[in-house]
């Protein structure tokens, strides 16, 4: 038996949510989808009765509280996401990342949601040369991206009472296949290059990137459906594994994919400069010893899971369609 019958997933017709959402369905949850629609929901499985997908804005506080009655909780997913999105248009950005995000709790906990989960991001932390980085590391952005994540955390903790739960999860960059794939992230680049082109190009390289696999991301979230409250309310959980420089990503890569493709070696692995500062190693025994969360899938078998895919033809066009890219669609649509 679901402790929460209903469940609206904002961004839900994206990376995380092409994915995720299938499988609520297949717990046996209700489930609505809220999304502004940028890249299409034709991947999800519209025909199950249990689905209701809503093309809305969650700027729209209105539509969005009306989309919340009758639902249980929420996981909201939708964002702006990643830096390179905001230099795009950071007006755009702010009234998503940002200005949206208040109003739009007050209004699913008006509508009657007992259990609000929020996906930050592990990048509030800027750079920082500590061995670990742990949920009390002070927030350093580096961008607005991370400054607005962070900003939101404590706009929605005030919200919280007996009656609204309220947790705040810092994930890693996410890799691997969903059905809404993004080629835009670290080791699915890496990963499409090796197998597109043959070869790896490296920017910068020593920067050291926290990773989680996507199938882990969406355990996380139907972990997050399941626990009491009293476990989770109030909380803060960084979910990343697998801290590994760019340059020991991209030798991974090289290793799975000539594995996978025999064909295509030696792939070769290319270095240029980067004005990408990024850099941290995030620690995750918080979620561990308090939730009992541990990743069960790698990179590695993310890697594994991409030339799968490209061997079954389910990424066709990987360099030139914009479908995979974010920043590339957004411009292409004219985003407002």
């Amino acid at each position: 038996m679901n402790q929460f019958e209903t469940i609206l997933v904002t961004g839900g017709a994206g990376y995380v949510g092409s994915l995720l959402v299938p499988q609520l369905l297949d717990k046996g949850h209700k489930v609505v989808v809220y999304d502004i629609m940028y890249f299409g929901n034709d991947f999800l499985p519209k025909d199950n009765p249990n689905l209701t997908v809503i093309e809305g804005d969650i700027r729209n506080a209105e539509k969005f509280g009306k989309a919340c009655e009758g639902v249980d909780a929420v996981i909201h997913l939708a964002c702006i996401s990643n830096d390179t999105s905001f230099d795009l248009d950071e007006a755009l950005s702010t009234t998503i990342n940002l200005d949206a995000f208040e109003p739009m709790v007050i209004a699913a906990k008006a509508a009657g949601v007992k259990r609000f989960v929020y996906a930050s991001t592990s990048s509030v932390y800027g750079v920082s040369e500590q061995p670990d980085v742990k949920e009390d590391h002070p927030l350093i952005p580096l961008t607005l991206y991370n400054d607005f994540k962070g900003q939101c955390e404590p706009r929605l903790f005030k919200h919280m009472d007996d009656n609204f739960t309220c947790v705040t999860i810092r994930p890693a960059t996410v890799c691997g296949y969903a059905p809404r794939l993004r080629l835009d992230l670290s080791v699915n680049i890496l990963t499409n290059h090796a197998i597109t082109n043959g070869k790896i190009t490296v920017f910068g390289g020593e920067q050291l990137r926290p990773n989680l696999n996507v199938k882990d991301m969406c355990r996380l979230y139907h972990l997050l459906m399941e626990l009491p409250a009293d476990k989770i309310q109030g909380k803060t959980y960084n979910a990343g594994y697998q801290n590994r420089s760019i340059m020991d990503i991209a030798k991974i890569v090289q290793k799975v994919v000539e594995e996978e493709f025999p064909e295509k070696a030696p792939i070769e692995i290319v270095t240029t400069p980067s004005d990408d500062k990024r850099s941290y190693h995030i620690n995750s025994d918080k979620i561990r010893e308090e939730l009992g969360f541990e990743p069960q899938h790698t990179i590695e078998d993310a890697v594994r899971e991409l030339c799968q895919a490209f061997r079954e033809d389910k990424i066709p066009d990987s360099m030139d369609d914009d479908w995979y890219y974010n920043v590339r669609l957004m411009k292409k649509l004219g985003a407002k």
